[in-house]
């Protein structure tokens, strides 16, 4: 078996222990003593190549945020074959699958991703993407860069397995694939912030939820886990820069304001803020700028540039201190050569559960 698909199969088995570490009674004793434990893994076993062939077929086939149609009506299609009850639409292309067992209640409820990113793709293997989509008005490669796939995949064989023993489950476990994880198009509204505002944490309401992700992390084999106390993810906020300069002819630049200059000596003093005046022994945190756009000829000065880049943090205070520092390091490097500058931070909160 390749190292990729024992990483699948190792996550689809943590992702069946967290749906049932609520079953005190069917899980107290030694694996070796309780029945269920190899029914468990032999099921895990059957539905491996099931698993690794709809991942496949996901990276093949990505979609981009609000826009997963295909791989919603597989995954409906799937847990409906399993008689697992199904809602769609939810948060535009969420599904939503509600599997019963002897009792309403507890109520455990798994998570998976199914969006794809902006993002060519390089590698040469067989169920590559070849897919185009328009993103914020440009044609973009459209690939599956951040797991989803692998997410979705294995939450559809994590439903199949759980699906064969549901009458020895005392409780409900509801499967949440959420759309537009990355963030909705401009101008819409969608992911887990939606899905929420929809009803998803409601009729039934989970006891407990578990967020699946893999990770370019050294599994070392099967029944080896990582983690960490508190958060494991860090926060993400959306970063909007404006540099406004004066436009003006490349060959007379002191005739106006550069922005593109400025922009770039932007770029530069922030990365000062994580590297020289956060404290990343105690915690933490990233400021990245992952776009750039200003100009279209290569002899005229523009009139702006902007940017868009992200935030990361595991420590509430610290975050707000790099939020008040980029405000600061944006707007005073745009002064000193003569331009102005906009700056806006959006942290990604959910509503209130």
């Amino acid at each position: 078996m390749s190292t990729p698909a024992k990483k699948l199969i190792f996550i689809l088995g943590l992702a069946i222990l967290a749906t049932t570490v609520l079953y005190s009674d069917l899980f107290s004793q030694e694996p070796k003593i309780n029945p269920l434990w190899a029914k468990i893994d032999q099921l895990s076993s059957e539905v491996e190549s099931k698993c690794i062939t709809w991942r496949r077929d996901i990276h093949q086939n990505p979609e981009l945020g609000n826009r997963e149609f295909r791989t919603s009506k597989l995954v409906a299609e799937h847990l409906q074959s399993l008689g697992i009850e199904v809602k769609t639409g939810i948060a535009h292309t969420g599904v939503v699958g509600i599997l019963r067992g002897k009792k309403d209640a507890p109520v455990v409820a798994l998570r998976a991703d199914m969006d794809a990113l902006p993002v060519t793709e390089a590698v040469d293997i067989p169920f590559a993407s070849k897919v185009k989509a328009q993103y914020e008005g440009r044609e973009v490669g459209v690939m599956h860069a951040c797991g989803h796939d692998a997410h979705t995949a294995m939450l559809m064989a994590v439903a199949e397995v759980l699906s064969k023993i549901r009458d020895q489950l005392p409780g409900t476990v509801k499967f949440i694939f959420q759309p537009a994880e990355e963030g909705a198009p401009r101008g819409e509204e969608g992911g887990a912030r939606l899905m929420v505002k929809e009803g998803v944490l409601e009729s039934p309401k989970p006891d407990a939820i578990f967020g699946l992700h893999v990770g370019p992390f050294p599994v070392g084999g099967l029944g080896a886990i990582w983690y960490r106390p508190g958060g494991y993810m860090a926060s993400s906020d959306s970063l909007e820069i404006v540099i406004k300069g004066r436009q003006t002819h490349g060959a007379y630049p002191w005739l106006g304001i550069d922005p593109i200059v400025a922009a770039s000596q932007v770029v530069l003093g922030l990365q000062t803020i994580v590297s020289r005046q956060t404290d990343l022994t105690a915690t933490p945190a990233i400021v990245t700028i992952g776009s750039i756009q200003g100009g279209i000829r290569s002899n005229i000065i523009p009139e702006k540039v902007e940017m868009k880049g992200t935030v990361r943090a595991f420590d509430s205070k610290i975050q707000k201190e790099i939020h008040e520092r980029i405000q600061k390091t944006v707007k005073m490097i745009a002064e000193s050569a003569g331009a102005g500058a906009e700056v806006a931070i959006t942290p990604y909160v959910l509503p209130p559960i």
